[in-house]
């Protein structure tokens, strides 16, 4: 598994080299190479005894919300007397061998963030451990919903979320993305109901008797392994691409999402075959965390991207080209984070550049570069640094637009300074070298300037070790943004009169480089918001995106009529991309009081990842 760390630590011992201060350099390169593949984030020993393919047999309880039965893993031994497992506040009934005896177990360490060490008795020749467990109902990985908290209304549904080390807490394994591993699945549900997984349906058959089989023949990280039961339709999109959805949603979803299969095949012709057969989708309920998680085969969405006009699929470009970046080539650690993110965002602007236009993917660009400014200015600088540091933290603490935003004008800065033809070349040959395989980003630096050498030249350890954006950024030219700047000089009610600026022609990008750059004193004094709302309507927005904008901004101005729909909006909807900057503005606004008032509602609603983050901000304590 770890072939990665012998090969590339081969580069740094030049041919020949026969001095003895190179011999040491070599040494000590090598020493950095292992220094940074270890994970502070997994107990787990799979340098030493790896689980290598995982049998999954579990069942479905909706009335006790817990997922009961057994994993059984297939080891590859290299001479312990003991295999440690990552879990999280799993109920262990008992542990059996090679299916031919118990053995024993204990958990031998407690964290409160990485969970139970759960150490197992094997011999040398032991090939499979088999775990009969349980889960708990307040797994931080698996979000239970009853009928009322989805959107047909009718049935429970059940989704898991395992990046970055939640997965522990619904399966005991080798919880580290350095180790990759095959799995197949027994999923036994309530007859009405449907399973999906990240991985290849099999023997559909048995669909009606609520038994549900899966295979994921390709080695993926365990953050990758995902499980989603509900009421589900499913509807072909193309050869190689479908969605799932509630009844009441798969419609609309349709319609959203008719440019995969072109995103498929830009994306190919971009960076190499497309290798995991099958590219679906599942919409969620509202409290999915997240705007997409890539999880292969089947990638979770949230519905606050189901807009109506295809506005917002360029989500659905980033979780796509997670397929390369992440899924197919994976960072070895949570402190290599942006090696997965950053190529992502990269790879998304390429395809949506192809699939819309130049000026649709500087729109997109600017308006990154407008978070990625934001969050230098909000976070310490030592966290804005590509390379991270999170021993002692969660790795959700480095789930910024650090690690997307400045890991995109990273790349897009070589791509600038080398040229586009020879940097999508470089790409290919990267995924394809690191085809299944993880990589820090010590070993990204050696295999860059060996494959670049010009990138010696191009200050990478500085954008890569050192925080803030360089002097050497790209600079984004959006121009479809000019006519933007120019309405903001006029009144709202009386800009769309001017010449050439036509806003019903806007799309959702335009509309929000135009809220974020409202200028709150001068609107306030103006009564602007008022007026901008009755031309407008932002306040019952349907486009999340802009709703969300909207009311960032009229809590800040103090402009209280959108409070009501903030209230709906923060209940409605998990997403912690809104969550976050809304619940901020409204304690900026001395709204506290009100804030906790909606929380204390819209809690049960969210997920782990969101209420993990919203409790810290709000310094909410769960009674």
């Amino acid at each position: 598994m770890r072939t990665t760390l012998s090969v590339l630590a081969s580069i740094f011992i030049l041919a020949g080299c026969t001095n003895a201060k190179k011999k040491e350099q070599s040494s000590n390169n090598e020493e950095i190479m292992k220094d940074a593949l270890k994970d502070i984030h997994s107990a787990s020993n799979y340098q030493l005894v790896q689980s290598m393919h995982i049998t999954l047999d579990l069942t479905a309880d909706f009335e006790t919300k817990k997922l009961k039965g057994f994993v059984t893993h297939t080891i590859k031994n290299n001479g312990a007397d003991q295999i440690i497992f990552d879990t999280k506040d799993l109920t262990i009934e008992k542990i059996v061998l090679d299916d031919k005896g118990e053995t024993k177990y204990e958990f031998v360490k407690e964290d409160e963030i990485l969970g139970q060490s759960l150490a197992v008795d094997i011999k040398k020749e032991t090939k499979s451990v088999t775990i009969y467990y349980e889960t708990s109902p307040e797994s931080e990985a698996v979000q239970w919903l009853n009928p009322q908290q989805t959107a047909y209304k009718k049935f429970p549904f059940l989704f898991t979320q395992g990046e970055a080390i939640l997965t522990r807490s619904w399966i005991p394994l080798q919880d580290s993305p350095g180790n990759k591993i095959t799995y197949s699945a027994t999923i036994r549900t309530p007859e009405e109901l449907t399973a999906v997984m990240s991985a290849k349906k099999i023997d559909m058959a048995t669909e009606e008797l609520g038994v549900h089989y899966f295979t994921m023949e390709q080695p993926i990280p365990s953050y990758l392994i995902a499980l989603a039961i509900g009421k589900l339709e499913y509807q072909s999109l193309g050869d190689r691409s479908g969605v799932y959805a509630e009844p009441n949603m798969i419609d609309a979803c349709v319609y959203e999402f008719q440019d995969i299969e072109r995103m498929i095949s830009v994306a190919e012709d971009l960076y190499g075959e497309y290798l995991w057969e099958q590219y679906d989708v599942i919409v969620l309920p509202p409290s999915f965390p997240f705007g997409g998680m890539e999880n292969p085969r089947l990638t979770f969405a949230t519905p606050t991207i189901i807009a109506g006009d295809r506005s917002l699929t360029s989500l659905i470009a980033h979780e796509l080209a997670h397929s390369w970046s992440g899924n197919l080539t994976t960072n070895a650690t949570w402190n290599d984070f942006w090696l997965n993110e950053g190529f992502t965002v990269y790879i998304e602007r390429r395809i949506t550049e192809e699939l819309y236009g130049r000026d649709y993917s500087e729109m997109l660009a600017l308006l990154g570069h407008q978070d990625l400014e934001h969050s230098i200015d909000e976070l310490p600088a030592d966290e804005t640094s590509l390379k991270l540091s999170l021993k002692g933290r969660s790795p959700d603490d480095g789930m910024t637009d650090i690690a997307y935003e400045k890991g995109y004008f990273f790349l897009r800065m070589l791509e600038e300074n080398v040229g586009r033809e020879r940097f999508d070349d470089f790409l290919k040959q990267y995924f394809k070298d690191f085809k299944f395989k993880n990589l820090t980003t010590e070993e990204f630096i050696v295999y860059l300037e060996k494959e670049l050498p010009e990138a010696k030249e191009l200050n990478v350890k500085e954008w890569i070790y050192e925080p803030g954006i360089p002097d050497n950024s790209p600079k984004v030219v959006a121009t479809n943004f000019e006519k933007v700047e120019k309405a903001l000089t006029y009144s709202p009610s009386t800009f769309g009169n001017e010449e050439g600026l036509n806003p019903e022609k806007w799309t959702t990008h335009e509309w929000l480089h135009y809220i974020r750059n409202i200028d709150v004193e001068e609107w306030k004094n103006e009564g602007y918001f008022k007026e901008a709302d009755a031309a407008f309507h932002f306040t019952t927005s349907k486009n999340s995106e802009i709703a969300a904008a909207w009311y960032e901004k009229s809590i800040e101005a103090g402009y209280k009529e959108v409070y009501p729909e903030v209230e709906k909006f923060l209940i409605r909807v998990g997403r912690r991309k809104f969550l976050t900057p809304l619940y901020k503005a409204l304690l900026e606004a001395d709204e506290k009081e009100f804030a906790l008032k909606i929380y204390e509602q819209a809690r049960p609603n969210y997920h782990f990842v969101s209420t993990n983050t919203m409790d810290n901000l709000l310094g909410y304590q769960n009674s």
